[in-house]
């Protein structure tokens, strides 16, 4: 059964983090604005605010809500985890403020499926804690996000595996203290059979950031970057780093993606959410040709499309979760695809009204629309190029239906004609049609 109601109880848990982000997190995004300074462990002033902060969201028992009881979780299920999403997605600061910042989220979940327990008192528990920060490391130079196309190779040397090759967009690895590292075992093996998974921690000799990437809402100049271009330049891990079996890098690393991109479509919800507020309120408090923004056709006609736009997506989202609540695993696997491929336009198409709205000043750095419309594109891009996932979309869409079995369409009208005349040919004569 369908229902779209919320328990109370948990709307009273909404209702406190939608007040504590207001209040608490997006001061955090004002004082330390800098894509990379939620990551940055090693920043005191912006930790001293954010320990306490840290405590009061635990006390709340709303930390990592992502994860199951026995890694210190709630064991929420994914449509309890939407609806908390769509909160934090208006703050860059409440991930980490509340235990679900990418790409640590995910890392935690391979590591507790596939770590050693040495591996999980070193990494994960003090990454479940906030303590420290990590790094997927996956896509490369020459191959973006096809690990069809990898070449980093990890070679067996007695008791060692040697990572060799170089990793693109290694986001925050400058201060990440592991990395999770895809790298070739097996080249003459079945596409996804070739790679396997490595943990590596960031201080092992030959892990060189060849430099730090900045994207469009960073400054280059200013060494704000957060996407590690690595060279991992005979870089050598025990046997056991290997995070799963030999080949199954490919399933290790689905096992992380997926409820990665629905996150993202999670928190998108809220962003966007937060950009319709702010068109809104300039609708209502600027004139122009001698009435206000909100009583011309046009700017109409921007909220109405972004209300539209929104709510469907919510409601797609919404609807990804409860399949993955309630389905077999992989049953989503589709909407999960669609969210993917929805959220980046739905977040550019919003945005973009936004900023006409606020003319002038929505393109400066003085609203958040600047810096959240230079991100923009990176989601798109983000997990899988948005072309990927709909070719992904349309061949399981297409897996549902069959070829016409006869020459034409099996909605050709002549040729249904024909056979509904042949059903009731009896009852046609008799009548003389």
């Amino acid at each position: 059964m369908w229902e779209f109601f919320t328990e109370p109880e948990f709307q009273e848990k909404l209702d406190w983090m939608a007040a504590f982000v207001r209040q608490e997190c997006e001061p955090l995004d004002l004082l330390f604005p800098r894509p990379g300074d939620p990551y940055d462990v090693h920043n005191k002033a912006s930790r001293a605010i954010l320990s306490p902060l840290r405590e009061q969201v635990k006390a709340r028992g709303l930390w990592a809500c992502h994860l199951g009881p026995e890694l210190g979780g709630q064991g929420y299920g994914q449509l309890k985890l939407a609806l908390m999403n769509e909160i934090l997605g208006r703050s860059a600061w409440a991930p980490t403020v509340f235990g679900t910042a990418a790409p640590d989220t995910g890392n935690a979940e391979i590591l507790a499926l596939y770590g050693t327990q040495e591996q999980q008192a070193r990494y994960l528990h003090p990454l479940l804690e906030g303590n420290i920060v990590s790094t997927f490391s996956m896509t490369e130079p020459q191959a973006g996000a096809d690990p069809k196309e990898f070449v980093c190779r990890a070679t067996r040397d007695g008791e060692e595996w040697v990572i060799e090759g170089e990793k693109w967009f290694s986001s925050h690895a400058r201060y990440a203290s592991f990395l999770i590292v895809m790298a070739v075992t097996d080249p003459e093996a079945k596409p996804h059979e070739r790679m396997s998974m490595f943990i590596v921690p960031a201080e092992a000799a030959g892990v060189e950031i060849i430099r730090n990437v900045a994207t469009m809402n960073e400054r280059d100049d200013l060494g704000e970057g957060t996407e590690g271009y690595i060279r991992y330049n005979q870089v050598r891990v025990p046997l056991d780093a290997m995070l799963g079996a030999p080949g199954e890098g490919f399933k290790v690393a689905q096992s992380r993606l997926g409820g990665g991109r629905v996150h993202h479509a999670m928190r998108v919800v809220g962003k966007s959410q937060r950009a319709l507020d702010m068109m809104c309120e300039r609708a209502l408090s600027r004139r122009t040709q001698g009435k206000t923004l909100a009583e011309h056709q046009f700017v109409q006609g921007f909220i109405a499309d972004s209300v539209l736009q929104l709510q469907q997506f919510r409601l797609l989202v919404l609807q990804t979760a409860w399949i993955i609540d309630n389905q077999p695993h992989g049953a989503a696997r589709k909407h999960i695809a669609m969210c993917k491929v929805a959220l980046a336009s739905v977040l550019h198409d919003i945005l973009q009204r936004a900023v006409h709205l606020h003319g002038s000043l929505g393109t400066t750095q003085e609203t958040p629309l600047g810096p959240w419309w230079a991100a923009a594109p990176q989601l798109a891009l983000a997990d899988g190029p948005t072309e990927v996932h709909k070719a992904a979309v349309a061949k399981l869409t297409l897996r549902d239906y069959q070829p016409a079995p006869g020459l034409f369409p099996t909605e050709h009208i002549p040729t249904r004609r024909a056979q509904a005349r042949a059903r009731y040919a009896a009852v046609l004569e008799e009548y003389g049609l």
